[in-house]
């Protein structure tokens, strides 16, 4: 059986792990969640007890839950190194740096901007300050990914990883939030620019959007979710 990702959407942090295995190049399968509907039912809750994605189901059929978990699964899973590093290398102690700053502080700093858009008894007081408080804090993140961000093509080397797909994911939500112009920071304007041409985000896009686009082939198929949850559903 091939693993199977399931990532959600809209602008589900979880794109880059799909163009990942499109990098990745070994076969895979999909099921595209529905983060506003479908992933805030009850059954749900079977697969990721916390009602969030992305969830892998291994080859081997167990159920894996968070983005580092699943983006460590996949770097054991790279001999060939197309996505990640010699773990003894300095590439991949950068790698690793930039992912789980990237997961952390810079992901959590649009939360206040989600809380207040998802707020289910609107409260505009509350809404003004988690908006004021989270732009404050995505704008300080992005200060100092920029500083991190040093000369190579993509965030390690000339070719992209893991860390490519953990930020490319999460960077749009800078838009969505009308936070700030892109353009503020050079350095991640580029990689942006790089990253968001590259086939496999191209095609990594246009699923999450409900597009047809094959991808280079390693896709094996799409799988519903209500099956996912029938048969790997705890």
């Amino acid at each position: 059986m091939e693993s199977i990702l399931l990532y959600g959407f809209p602008l589900g942090s979880s794109m880059g792990l799909v163009a990942a295995l499109e990098w990745l190049g070994k076969p895979y399968r999909l099921c595209r969640v529905d983060m506003l509907e479908e992933m805030r039912v009850p059954s749900y809750a079977r697969i990721n007890a916390r009602h969030e994605t992305p969830v892998l189901i291994t080859a081997e059929g167990h159920v894996l839950t968070e983005t580092m978990a699943i983006a460590a699964w996949l770097e054991a899973r790279d001999p060939e190194r197309r996505i990640s590093f010699d773990p003894l290398s300095r590439e991949a102690d950068r790698m690793h740096q930039l992912m789980a700053f990237l997961n952390t502080g810079f992901t959590a700093a649009f939360s206040p901007l989600w809380f207040a858009m998802e707020m289910k008894s609107p409260d505009p007081a509350m809404q003004s300050a988690l908006r004021t408080w989270g732009r404050e804090r995505v704008i300080e993140r992005h200060d100092k990914l920029e500083q991190m961000i040093e000369g190579s093509t993509f965030l390690v080397g000339d070719r992209p990883t893991l860390a490519d797909a953990a930020f490319i994911g999460v960077a749009r939500w800078l838009e969505f939030h009308k936070v700030a112009d892109k353009e503020r920071w050079p350095k991640m304007a580029t990689l942006r620019q790089r990253l968001e041409a590259d086939p496999a985000v191209i095609y990594a896009s246009d699923l999450e959007k409900g597009g047809t686009n094959r991808g280079n082939g390693a896709r094996a198929g799409d799988v519903e979710l209500a099956k996912v949850i029938e048969r790997f559903g705890r």
